[in-house]
């Protein structure tokens, strides 16, 4: 929940819920970064298996059934061939012979163009409209290469599923890699494309069996590793491709063209050819390039649990206590446990802050109404959708259920503010490389009156809900200060965004980390 600058004079709490699950659209392109929609193709495809596998069965009934008449008329076809005037001067030979022609012939025929696969396609046809599309496969592959950048994964560790304490049997083909490493290409993104194509490649060598051929990987990660800048390599590459295709038709062009630019750079820099380095390329052989996140090493290596700040001295002011509200009637017997996270800027959690029976409610209620989560764009105010903010959210509102009403209140209870001109409960969830990029909670001075349509100023607080425990990733992390909450489920945290003068407090900066491994439900 955040609260607004008017909650100064009001006491105003804005409370925002999100979900966070591991492995986006209001468009149809954003549905599937949601685990909780996700889980529906599960039982979609489980469905369809049961679908195929009738199919099957109907397709191995009727086969069996042609087989029994070919088996027959083989049978018949011998005798009548063998002596055909002596056969048909049986009359009761005539008379089936005619029989079969006219009528069991027919029936065979009927059999034959029975197609049993009209059940499959049918179902088929009815669900397709929820598949996931080519923009979806793309988004999940490019989640899973945000997942390798943040913690810091080599490609060959994910494609064997081994992942930080996980070992599955989660595996990646060359097939796989291949499409990894394409989908990288075709978005100019060199710097993965080499890691994919070059973990295809390794398979490819190991003996894997693939589709795609030795020659086409090479022809793609060639030209990714001269975009690189690594032209002795990539001529290397170069060559082995020309010397399994010597009639490609960019091969050797490439080459002759990889060598003249490699020869004019050597006698600009006068220095000496030096031969590429026989070992695979691997994660660290190239730099990745910069984006627009200033902090964006500082902020992943928080996410990995690296950089954290927290000091024993600093340690040594933080404590645990009941709280009661400054005496409010509702706590006074059953005072909420507080735990002190960070202490300044002042971070605190709440224990037992929501029951299963709550959280599942939650999740319940805005599972059907999941969309892409929008952010407000800095210069306009309007709100849009961002590739920093890669979640789906859902918004719910008190009278909805009384759930809703009792969290709600018992978070004017906690923290002794009110929800009166706060914005609605905002349930989000993060897929498959989910997360929420280093960002404000408040409007900076430099802004657009963000929350001017709200009628409820700036945001003063954020309240956060974790709804379940995370096995690995899913933090919430604070790059300016190395502040690092990890989500326990049924907890929330809290601090302010603004300080007692109305001014923001920009050490609260702050992100949310991809899940890893797990799933992660919070309400924020």
């Amino acid at each position: 929940m955040k609260v607004t600058e008017q909650g100064r004079m009001s006491k105003v709490l804005l409370f925002v819920s999100s979900v966070l699950l591991c492995c986006c659209r209001t468009t149809r392109a954003e549905i599937f970064t949601s685990i909780g929609q996700m889980t529906d193709l599960i039982y979609t495809e489980k469905e369809l298996v049961q679908s195929l596998r009738e199919y099957i069965k109907a397709e191995e009934s009727k086969l069996a059934a042609v087989k029994s008449w070919a088996n027959k008329l083989d049978a018949l076809t011998r005798v009548s061939t063998a002596d055909p005037e002596g056969y048909l001067a049986h009359p009761v030979n005539a008379y089936k012979l005619m029989k079969r022609l006219n009528t069991e012939w027919s029936e065979l025929e009927s059999l034959v163009l029975q197609n049993p696969a009209d059940g499959f396609v049918s179902n088929m046809s009815v669900h397709r409209q929820y598949f996931p599309d080519e923009e979806d496969e793309t988004g999940a592959a490019k989640a899973l290469m945000r997942l390798q950048d943040t913690y810091q994964l080599d490609s060959e560790a994910f494609s064997k599923g081994k992942l930080p304490g996980v070992h599955s049997n989660a595996v990646l083909t060359v097939d796989d890699c291949f499409d990894m490493g394409k989908t990288a290409y075709n978005d100019a993104d060199y710097y993965h494309a080499v890691l994919w194509l070059q973990q295809a490649l390794k398979q490819l060598d190991d003996g894997e069996e693939a589709v795609v051929s030795k020659a086409d990987i090479l022809d793609y990660l060639s030209y990714s590793v001269y975009q690189m800048g690594d032209l002795p390599r990539a001529i290397e590459l170069t060559r082995r491709l020309v010397a399994i295709d010597p009639s490609h038709q960019r091969a050797g062009g490439n080459l002759r063209y990889f060598e003249q630019l490699l020869m004019k750079q050597l006698r600009e820099m006068n220095q000496d050819y030096q031969p590429p380095s026989e070992e695979p390329i691997q994660l660290g052989t190239y730099s990745r390039p910069k984006d627009h996140l200033p902090e964006r090493e500082s902020y992943e290596a928080l996410c990995r649990g690296e950089g954290i700040q927290m000091t024993e001295a600093r340690r040594s002011r933080l404590f645990c206590r009941y709280h009661d509200g400054k005496r409010n009637p509702r706590l006074l017997l059953k005072p909420v446990k507080e735990e002190d996270e960070w202490d300044s800027p002042h971070i605190v959690r709440y224990l037992d802050s929501l029951s299963d029976e709550e959280v599942e409610k939650i999740k319940e209620l805005a599972k059907p109404r999941l969309a892409r989560a929008t952010v407000r764009d800095p210069k306009t105010g309007v709100l849009t959708t961002a590739n920093y903010r890669v979640s789906k959210s859902a918004w719910l509102e008190g009278e909805e259920d009384p759930v809703i009403d009792r969290v709600n209140q018992r978070i004017e209870d906690i923290t002794g503010l009110t929800v009166e001109t706060a914005e609605l409960l905002q349930v989000a969830n993060y897929g498959v490389g989910g997360q929420y990029e280093p960002h404000f909670d408040f409007s900076r001075k430099d802004e657009p009156d963000a929350f001017k349509r709200l009628g409820t100023g700036n945001r003063l607080a954020t309240y956060l809900n974790y709804m379940s425990d995370v096995e690995a990733g899913g933090a919430t992390v604070f790059p300016d200060f190395g502040a690092v909450i990890w989500p326990r489920k049924g907890t929330s945290v809290f601090w302010y965004n603004l300080f007692r003068s109305g001014e923001g407090d920009y050490r609260t900066r702050h992100a949310a980390c991809p899940v890893l491994v797990g799933s992660k439900w919070g309400k924020l």
